[in-house]
């Protein structure tokens, strides 16, 4: 399972790299460009974290936090907003507020923000697959309840094929995100970690795709 963010905010090219950002990193987003949306999808689904910018057609994320505050819903919540004044800044946590982020920011800052209110926050923080679950926090993979012994490409390389559970993943994607330009992979690199892979989680199945690549079978 892994970490449910809905995201409220109108600007549509803003929101795409947010999201893009945030999806890259293993959250799972829900984007919605006014508050009414937003609010009636949280009648719907069970979110871990919210993040509301505040100017926003029909209800504006302070509105919405504090309504959604005194029914009881205290999912944690970040304000990422242009807004600079003390004021806005004071009613954000008034309203409920757990973080307020102004606008621009480095996406750096965002994700350790939102890292640091996962641990207070005690977030289920672990994406299940078969015996494998993935830590996003701690940056680690365990087997079985027990952490797997990784180099930084082995530890890469099983991410990846747990992202693509079930899917084939090709070759040249292995290669894109194992090594920089200034590195040198190649296929007989790729399947001395398949191997190495394979001696560590034995009752997991990791297929090779003949001319295509690798698949994960959960």
């Amino acid at each position: 399972m892994s970490i449910k963010i809905l995201f409220l905010e109108d600007d549509l090219l803003f929101a795409e790299s947010i999201v893009d950002l945030l999806e890259e990193e293993s959250y799972e987003v829900e984007h919605f460009a006014n508050g009414q949306s937003a609010l009636d999808a949280t009648f719907n689904k069970k979110f871990d974290i919210y993040i509301f910018d505040i100017n926003v057609p029909l209800i504006n994320g302070l509105t919405l936090l504090k309504e959604l505050r005194a029914s009881a819903d205290n999912t944690p919540t970040i304000f990422l907003t242009s807004y600079k004044d003390k004021d806005t800044f004071a009613n954000g946590f008034n309203s409920g507020a757990d973080d307020y982020i102004s606008k621009p920011f480095d996406n750096d800052e965002l994700l350790l923000r939102l890292k640091a209110l996962v641990r207070r926050s005690n977030i289920k923080i672990t994406n299940q697959i078969g015996l494998l679950s993935h830590d996003e926090v701690h940056k680690r993979i365990l087997y079985k309840n027990q952490e797997l012994d990784l180099s930084k490409k082995e530890y890469e390389l099983l991410l990846l094929l747990m992202r693509h559970a079930n899917s084939s993943v090709p070759k040249e994607l292995i290669l894109s995100e194992l090594w920089n330009t200034c590195e040198s992979g190649s296929d007989g690199a790729i399947r001395v970690y398949i191997n190495r892979l394979k001696q560590l989680i034995p009752q997991m199945k990791i297929q090779n795709i003949r001319g295509v690549g690798y698949k994960l079978v959960s």
